[in-house]
């Protein structure tokens, strides 16, 4: 249930329209608005009396939220949510773009990567230490070392740091070394992971599971959300179907899809929705075009020696062009592709 509050509804009505809520033993959630405030409703197991709420003074309308989620819908909030990472704003205007190798593997690699696509423009710096891999004998990250690598090369480049944590032990990681939580495709469904991000101050990039509805993201969004973590960017990194051409079937309809239902940002991930490199840059022109908030990709040097996922990794140079051509589809879409320093300023 959302109450609506009049434009004129004074703090004090405000207060008595939370207590009334939270005297019925439910949880009250303000939402300030450019014209009004709204307030959210949660913990109601059955319907509500939406006569009793509109009798109360300074309340407009009491409007039932018909989503399994509540707080990440766009009944609950028309407004998009702006989610910062130092100063690196998802959601607005500006089109984000997050680069840097799958994972960490050495200093010297990680510095020279970072170093490029911040070069090129990107805004924020991804990179794996921990790597839930299909098999166990692959490549598994080097750990809170590479975490350590991340932390150097963030005060040496200046690009915030994305990272994945893998369980709510991960996060206490992440938090220490980091500046936004990964929860992979996974992991999507790990409950007491996202039940641990929502209560990180850190902002999560959620990616969606390999074979999860956009009912099911939103769900899963709203697991962190619940828990007081408002600060949550989606992303769209393929799912799994027939198609052998690429690695993962890279889903664009997803992005207007989430952002009708939705007020989160929305990134798209088209390194692991290709799988392969001479896709990863035709596919982020197209999502871009289909309205996506930023996009994550994968870059490295020598992707040949890669210790994981070389094979859809651009090299530095694709990068740079890719970033090129962005800048000019940006406002086309009207979008703003900025440097990472200006976007960060």
């Amino acid at each position: 249930m959302l109450v609506v509050m009049k434009k004129d509804a004074t703090p004090r009505q405000i207060e008595r329209v939370i207590a009334a809520i939270e005297g019925q033993g439910l949880t009250a959630h303000a939402i300030p608005g450019a014209q009004r405030t709204a307030i959210g409703i949660t913990g109601n197991r059955g319907s509500l009396d939406r006569n009793l709420l509109e009798t109360l003074e300074g309340v407009f309308e009491a409007i039932p939220v018909s989503k399994p989620y509540k707080q990440v819908s766009r009944e609950w909030q028309p407004e998009d949510t702006l989610v910062d990472v130092k100063g690196v704003v998802f959601g607005g205007k500006s089109l984000v773009v997050i680069a840097g190798p799958c994972a960490v593997e050495s200093y010297e690699q990680c510095r020279t990567v970072a170093q490029a696509v911040k070069d090129a423009g990107a805004h924020l710096l991804r990179g794996g230490a921990f790597k839930p891999r299909s098999s166990p004998y692959s490549f598994q990250g080097l750990g809170e070392p590479g975490l350590e690598i991340l932390a150097r090369v963030r005060e040496e480049v200046g690009l915030p740091v994305v990272t994945e944590a893998l369980d709510p032990e991960g996060v206490d990681l992440v938090e220490k070394y980091a500046d936004m939580i990964q929860i992979g495709a996974r992991n999507m469904q790990n409950f007491s992971l996202l039940k641990r991000a929502g209560r990180s101050s850190l902002p999560v990039l959620l990616k969606r599971g390999m074979s999860a509805t956009i009912d099911e993201l939103l769900l899963a969004a709203e697991y962190v959300v619940s828990e007081g973590n408002p600060n949550v960017v989606l992303c769209e990194r393929g799912v799994r179907t027939f198609a052998d051409h690429t690695r993962n079937t890279l889903d664009l309809s997803a992005i207007p899809a989430v952002e009708r239902l939705s007020h989160l940002p929305i990134v798209a991930d088209p390194s692991h929705g290709t799988g392969r490199r001479d896709k990863v840059v035709p596919m982020a022109r197209a999502a871009v075009a289909a309205g996506a908030d930023g996009l994550i990709i994968e870059v490295h040097h020598d992707p040949a020696a890669a210790l994981s996922d070389g094979y859809q990794a651009v090299l530095p140079d694709m990068f740079r062009d890719l970033m090129a051509e962005l800048g000019q589809l940006a406002p086309v879409v009207g979008r703003e592709l900025r440097s990472g320093t200006a976007a960060a300023s």
